[in-house]
């Protein structure tokens, strides 16, 4: 091995710091408890995306899915650019024996038998050369959202939780937190022979261990959301005394600021011994470079069918929150959620009219942004966006946000499947001018009506990033009942692009003769072969109430589509329109869940689930 260590990282799936670690007392988790008063507990750790795909993709390769354009969605297939580089490729080069047990769900284009030694249930640091250091990653999926669907045994009973604030007590919510916690007590069990395996090797002492989860826990508001309860999760490193002068904190330490699973990369590097490249967005946890972060991001994209653009911005004790669709409530219909009887109880009472303020927000439209102060409300329930004693904190946060965006070139206000989705394009100033456009989507989130003349203005710019967010813009203004200037339907009338007229029939459908663009919107529905470009006009016509003249049979026309998206959507929709909807409704085909519970691969198009 020389004079580098291993790294061994043990992660589990959808796991929030529900541990004893981080002070829950409830928690039964001796063997990350242990870890940790070894090691360094990072109290304020996020994921970028909290969704596994785009968050496993920032792991991979060290940048935000947000700069590669698709990545960002839940689920996609991007194209990994050549100037992408893989932490296991990496590490390789540098002489290290990389297996990853087995999860790879990269929302790319990356072939993990190249980047890997082994990539398989069977791959582990025990398989190595002799003599050669290795990175050894083992993903226990023991606590993945679907451990909420079915019975945990355990001894945790629902009576025995506390549910946040923001959620109403009801028993679905009881049972699934209370399955959760004892999915995360045998999850603690399997990691712990990952770590008395390494004991018994004869290479606890000659091994760094990083724990994590890729994002944060199942309940709603939770994973998919950009709340701590989506974003937090818990983040262990034990560095051996051999090599501890790598970390800058001592064992035992909890460590307040915060930090990012995108600077788990480029914290491989320099155990290594190697310097970071040029275009990782993380900064090391380790060695000499190691400094403490002000702020980490997030971002909110496509979750399953239904879209949403959201991103965030968290320093040690806020978190900011900017909606660039404010049009859409937060909790729209996700099939594989309402899995769950955690959201089918939540959508009960909501519509029993049975929720406090707090616990609505949820079913209301969003605002375009929210501030929270977590050290007063570790809940974020409210939002101190308009309190003017929280003035200088707002602007310094939004700033920060605004430079993040503009520094990794943020490709989120791209809609899904245009032209210019794809990596040459969206460097490309003309075809996507990032700060007019981010200029534009603030102006449309806003909901002002004297903003209208320049929206409509924008109809006619070149770049059809900057038209969708014009057309998104009036569709704003539209559905919150202002009114549209004239010349609206001429723009449509010579527009080329889908991804711009969807938006802007809706707008005139709520503006008034909703016949007439409920029908443009079906004949888009009806002859676009593209399956993205069908489920955004899916999505229009699921918001323009009270679903009038529909097509009923082009709705259900898209039941037996290969694109799983498309059939839930479309499924969702016909229901709300023949009255057989309810809460409690399986719309998720669940014959495409593998034996862990989990979504198997689709046959999509260009996506794959």
């Amino acid at each position: 091995m020389g004079d580098r260590p291993n790294i061994l990282c043990i992660v589990s799936e959808d796991c929030p710091p529900r541990l004893g670690a981080y002070g829950d007392t409830l928690a039964h988790t001796p063997n990350l408890d242990r870890l940790a008063s070894d090691g360094v507990v990072y109290e304020t750790a996020n994921c970028t995306s909290p969704v596994c795909a785009p968050s496993r993709f920032a792991i991979l390769t060290g940048r935000y899915a947000e700069s590669c354009p698709r990545a960002q969605h839940m689920q996609a297939l991007a194209h990994l650019p050549n100037e992408f580089l893989t932490y296991p490729a990496e590490m390789r080069k540098a002489g290290y024996y990389c297996t990853n047990n087995a999860k790879t769900h990269y929302n790319c284009d990356v072939d993990p038998a190249e980047i890997w030694d082994e990539s398989s249930r069977s791959a582990h640091w025990r398989n190595r050369p002799d003599d050669k250091p290795f990175l050894a990653v083992f993903n226990c999926m023991t606590t993945h959202e679907s451990c909420t669907f079915k019975e945990q045994p355990g001894t945790v009973r629902p009576e025995d939780v506390t549910l946040p604030s923001y959620l109403p007590d009801t028993p679905g919510m009881r049972q699934s937190l209370a399955r959760q916690y004892n999915a995360i007590a045998r999850m603690d069990a399997e990691l712990g022979q990952h770590l008395a395996d390494l004991e018994a090797d004869g290479l606890a002492d000659d091994t760094i261990v990083f724990y994590f989860s890729d994002h944060g826990s199942a309940l709603p508001r939770s994973k998919r959301y950009l709340y701590d309860e989506g974003l937090r999760v818990p983040l262990i490193i034990r560095v051996p005394p051999r090599w501890r002068h790598l970390m800058p904190h001592v064992a035992g330490t909890h460590v307040s600021a915060p930090v990012s699973l995108v600077d788990l990369f480029p914290s491989f590097l320099v155990i290594a011994g190697l310097d970071s490249p040029q275009g990782l967005h993380g900064t090391p946890l380790l060695g000499p470079q190691a400094v403490p972060r002000q702020y980490v991001f997030g971002g909110r994209d496509r979750m399953g069918e239904r879209y949403d653009l959201s991103r965030t911005v968290r320093s040690e004790q806020y978190r900011h929150i900017r909606n660039y669709m404010p049009h859409r409530m937060l909790g729209q219909y996700v099939a594989f959620e309402w899995l769950g009887v955690h959201y089918q109880d939540y959508e009960a009472v909501h519509l029993g009219g049975m929720l406090n303020p707090a616990q609505e927000q949820f079913w209301r439209q969003k605002p375009a942004e929210e501030f929270y102060d977590l050290q007063c409300d570790p809940d974020a329930t409210v939002n101190l966006i308009d309190d003017a004693a929280y003035e200088n904190l707002i602007d310094e946060h939004r700033a920060a946000l605004d430079e993040h965006m503009l520094a990794i070139r943020d490709t989120g206000f791209i809609p899904e499947h245009s032209p210019v989705e794809t990596w040459e394009a969206s460097r490309n100033e003309t075809l996507y001018p990032l700060p007019e456009i981010m200029d534009l989507a603030l102006a449309a989130a806003a909901r002002n009506g004297k903003n209208a003349p320049t929206l409509l203005s924008r109809l006619s710019h070149p770049s059809p990033v900057m038209r969708h967010w014009a057309a998104k813009g009036l569709l704003m203004l539209s559905s919150s009942g202002q009114s549209l200037s004239e010349g609206l339907a001429a723009a449509y009338a010579k527009e080329p692009a889908p991804q711009v007229r969807i938006p802007l029939a809706e707008a005139l459908g709520h503006a008034g003769d909703a016949r007439h663009w409920v029908s443009e919107i079906t004949r888009i529905l009806r002859t676009e072969p593209d399956p993205r470009i069908k489920l955004q006009a899916l999505d229009a016509l699921t918001w323009l109430p009270p679903f009038p003249d529909i097509s009923l049979a082009d709705v259900r026309a898209l039941h037996d589509d290969e694109d799983t998206y498309l059939r839930q959507s479309s499924d969702y929709l016909a229901q709300r329109l023949d009255g057989t909807y309810r809460p409690t409704n399986t719309i998720f085909d669940c014959s495409k869940l593998d034996a862990e519970g989990q979504m198997g691969k689709q046959k999509a198009g260009t996506t794959r689930q």
